[in-house]
């Protein structure tokens, strides 16, 4: 079985169970709805890709769905920037994964780990530092790698009878690219967050707690300070 189906049942699993509902409330997308979605992937993997004509065609699972789940996801941005940004991010991402495809060895046997699994990496970290957000990270990643495939498609004119955009390899990388976005965006939000409250608990218990002390020393203060000018006055005298 594909690594991208097995993922995506995993995925699942934790979206029925409501593992993930905190990162599919902040990518504006109901439990409901990323399941059929994944059910659409998984689906459309099995079924015949769809002609564009001249010996090439797009795969369903990893072609077609993936394109309507970016569009979903940049359509429903909170903000124009951060729906720009999404685009930039996928645009930035597919032109990144395809020079490395192009610079790098990509067949088997030729890198210390698998070229899917690298360039699968590269594109989820150039997303996530692009993306910034979980939806924009997660749509730079899977756009990224569908934009990377049309660009290779595309860009040979001696083109192999029956090359098909999305296909086993490319939907396994669009997987494995979402998901490590999100998880760089989990992990370091995460400890932004605990940073940020660390900080935040320290200047409070740094700050009185009792108010009624407080505007005694400061009262205190004013009394001595008083006391201060009113000696030096004397001194002059």
């Amino acid at each position: 079985m594909p690594i991208g189906v097995i993922l995506l049942l995993v995925i699942a699993v934790l979206i029925y169970f409501g593992l993930l509902q905190r990162v599919l409330d902040r990518m504006h997308m109901s439990d409901k709805l990323a399941l059929a979605f994944v059910g659409a992937m998984i689906l459309g993997t099995f079924l015949p890709a769809i002609p564009l004509g001249k010996g090439l065609s797009i795969n369903l699972g990893g072609g077609v769905v993936p394109i309507i789940i970016a569009i979903y996801l940049i359509s429903t941005s909170s903000t124009g920037q951060e729906r720009m940004r999404a685009i930039v991010a996928s645009i930035v991402t597919g032109v990144a994964i395809y020079a490395a495809g192009r610079l790098l060895p990509a067949e088997p046997g030729t890198m210390f780990i698998d070229p899917m699994i690298a360039f699968s990496a590269l594109a989820g970290i150039v997303a996530y530092l692009l993306g910034r957000s979980r939806r924009g990270a997660f749509t730079a990643g899977i756009l990224g790698i569908v934009i990377s495939d049309f660009i290779y498609a595309m860009g040979i004119t001696t083109r192999p009878i029956g090359t098909v955009i999305g296909g086993a390899g490319v939907f396994d990388a669009e997987i494995i690219a979402g998901v490590i976005a999100v998880v760089l965006c989990e992990i370091v939000g995460e400890t932004r967050e605990r940073l940020q409250g660390g900080t935040a608990a320290k200047a409070d218990s740094k700050s009185p707690e009792n108010p009624e002390m407080a505007s005694m020393l400061a009262e205190s203060d004013t009394e001595s300070s008083k006391e201060g000018e009113q000696e030096n006055e004397k001194n002059h005298e």
